[in-house]
């Protein structure tokens, strides 16, 4: 097939080819591996398993469970029903994105080369804060699961206290962030093999844990005891749009992190289709585990705001440590580990999206060559996963001394922040195929266009939404400044820190914005069907 340049090629750069007759329908080899990353490290289980250690279903489900049902009542089942309809189209256009060009950049190269540099910075900013933002919650929930275990374990309540003391609790975070820095640090070797163990630990726990208390509800022996009903999983019950779109910027939070195991494209066996299936896989999984978990709670609790209810406020922050007890008997110290468990299993294999996004815009030249720096022993990024983890250390300080609601409030961020880059990596993959997706089939069409395109349109409209309504003081913790809602002023906030950023490093590297840096397309050859 017959290649021609396209970009000058800078000294060391892999040239930029295209093929001169299906530009935009081809597999793009060049990508891979010349960023000196190990290549056919990781398989299909693996990634799947790593995706559901980053979406971390038993730390995810303790915080936002209540607060979900809170929103939606007996609706429960339908939200994360709904959530699940965009993430699965989502995660369709990123599995055909990676088939035709695998890059551990992901949104950040893909919306580059569909849209052009600033779209793509600004794409890779949102994902670089989502991560980051979550890297340093996990930690500061790992702390709080750790006091609570130790309390159970010894018999000693007043050991839970200890999470409260600014001192402790910053001290035992910043061993939990190195510890999981430093397993990313060693490449996704060590990461994977520590993964499953955690893995199967806190799905048998989340599976026995529904299956008990779906019996007991069933049998009378539970604390509402509702009977299944199939009106449950009916979206229009939800009594409005912005009670719909409050409950799936948590829903959005609760699915947030299949797309890290595309990031490991580079690394995967066979890295244009692993990764894909391994994203889609990872979503089903999860919206079968959360259906099943969201039932069973729904039928022994009920959604009352007294007692065990899940509307209940006391109930809010941390739903297993209510809930643990009364359906697992002696064993619910089980839970406390698994929440543990899930939390420092996914504060490592979350820190392998942001270093590789990172990697990926050093690179390119988008940030200073220092993040495309790899260890040598390990051939993973070095000074990307460094930098991701000392952010996320320093932030959660910071906002340990300023409020823990603040910290919440920043969690709710993230959701305008999923939306976003999920958002625009979708619609990437619309522009990008816009001139094959037809003329490849039926099936192209609906991959590579239409569920896409839907899944994008989706994501805009609940980002709008909740952008709006975040305006309102009552929305997250209740915190405002000047009479506006703190959700909204840090989403703001953090959307002009990239804009900021971004300018900053157009000043200081123009090649990147000015199109001049190849984006390593090279050797297209036609796509396959995935």
């Amino acid at each position: 097939m017959s290649q021609t340049p396209q970009n000058p090629v800078p000294a060391g750069s892999a040239p930029v080819t295209a093929s001169t007759n299906n530009p935009h329908g081809a597999v793009d080899t060049g990508a891979a591996n010349k960023k000196g990353l190990s290549s056919g490290k990781v398989t299909l289980f693996s990634s799947m398993i790593i995706g559901i250690s980053v979406v971390a279903p038993a730390y995810s489900l303790s915080g936002a469970l209540g607060p979900v049902a809170a929103e939606a009542g007996l609706y429960m089942p339908a939200m994360f029903l709904v959530g699940f309809i965009p993430m699965l189209l989502v995660a369709i256009g990123y599995r055909e994105l990676n088939a035709a060009m695998p890059d551990a950049g992901t949104t950040f190269t893909w919306t580059t080369k569909a849209f052009g540099p600033y779209a793509g910075w600004m794409g890779g900013w949102a994902l670089l804060v989502a991560t980051i933002l979550v890297l340093s919650n996990l930690a500061g929930i790992a702390v709080d699961f750790f006091y609570l275990a130790l309390s159970q374990v010894l018999s000693n309540p007043g050991v839970a206290d200890l999470a409260d003391n600014n001192l402790i609790n910053i001290a035992t975070f910043i061993a939990f962030m190195a510890f999981g820095c430093y397993i990313t640090y060693r490449g996704l070797d060590a990461t994977q093999k520590i993964q499953t163990v955690f893995i199967i630990f806190q799905l048998a726990v989340l599976a026995v844990f529904s299956a008990v208390a779906f019996y007991k509800a069933s049998t009378g022996t539970g604390f509402a005891n509702l009977s299944f009903s199939l009106e449950w999983f009916n979206p229009f019950g939800i009594d409005s749009f912005s009670t719909l779109a409050a409950g799936m910027s948590l829903v959005f939070f609760l699915y947030w992190g299949w797309d890290a195991v595309l990031t490991m494209n580079e690394e995967t066996e066979g890295k244009h289709t692993t990764s894909g299936h391994a994203a889609v896989g990872t979503i089903l999984t999860i919206v079968v585990l959360y259906l099943f978990l969201s039932v069973s709670t729904l039928a022994f609790a009920g959604t009352g705001e007294t007692g065990l209810g899940l509307g209940n406020p006391d109930n809010q922050e941390n739903i297993f440590a209510a809930l643990s007890g009364p359906v697992l008997g002696a064993f619910g110290i089980l839970m406390s580990f698994a929440v543990l468990v899930a939390a420092l299993a996914s504060l490592q294999s979350t820190a392998v999206s942001p270093a590789r996004t990172l990697l990926a815009m050093g690179y390119y030249k988008a940030l200073s060559p220092k993040f495309a720096s790899l260890s040598p022993k390990y051939q993973a990024p070095s000074y990307a996963t460094i930098v991701s983890c000392l952010i996320a250390t320093v932030f959660y300080v910071v906002m340990r001394f300023i409020s823990t609601s603040v910290l919440w409030d920043t969690i709710s961020a993230l959701s305008l922040m999923v939306c976003l880059y999920y958002g625009i990596t979708a619609f990437a993959c619309v522009w990008y195929f816009r001139k094959t997706s037809l003329s490849s089939g039926v099936k192209a069409f609906f991959n590579k266009f239409i569920f896409p395109l839907l899944g994008g349109l989706i994501l805009v409209v609940f980002f709008a939404q909740t952008f709006f309504d975040s305006m309102d003081p009552a929305y997250g913790s209740g915190s405002e400044i000047g009479g506006v809602g703190l959700v909204f002023i840090l989403s703001l906030v953090l959307l002009v820190l990239g804009v900021i950023a971004m300018i900053y490093q157009r000043i200081k590297r123009p090649d990147f914005f000015a199109g001049k840096v190849p984006m390593d397309v090279e050797h297209m050859i036609d796509l396959p069907e995935v």
